[in-house]
């Protein structure tokens, strides 16, 4: 009887995970993956199994580190971190593409009492 060649498996340290475990390593909820999905679509896009669930490589789980770093820790706004993204990963983001942005660096978001208190001195400006 013949014996069937198998196929190598991949090492289980480089095969896409489940959006549950990528969910898992990098400490947010899976919801947050998939918005973040939508918004950085440049820079991640899991591949897909036949039943269309979502498998994240090795440098998909490291795009998600460096977007929760940039959103939670540094506190950058979505379109700051889409530019220093890009600027790390060398893609061009499609809103820099239509409007001609210059490259100008933002400031991360400030916190909400900085924001009140800069709200505070525009009005006092602005009368």
């Amino acid at each position: 009887m013949r014996q069937r060649k198998r196929k190598p498996k991949t090492p289980i340290q480089e095969r896409p995970v489940p959006i549950s475990t990528a969910s898992f390593l990098v400490g947010v909820e899976p919801h947050t993956i998939r918005y973040w999905e939508r918004e950085f679509a440049e820079f991640l896009n899991p591949v897909r199994t036949a039943g269309g669930q979502r498998r994240y490589r090795r440098e998909d789980i490291e795009v998600l580190q460096e977007i929760k770093r940039l959103l939670k820790e540094e506190l950058y706004t979505i379109a700051g971190a889409k530019r220093i993204l890009s600027q790390k990963f060398g893609q061009r983001t499609s809103s820099e593409a239509h409007t001609g942005n210059n490259g100008v660096h933002t400031e991360p978001k400030r916190t909400s009492e900085k924001v009140a208190q800069a709200s505070k001195a525009r009005k006092r400006a602005a009368d």
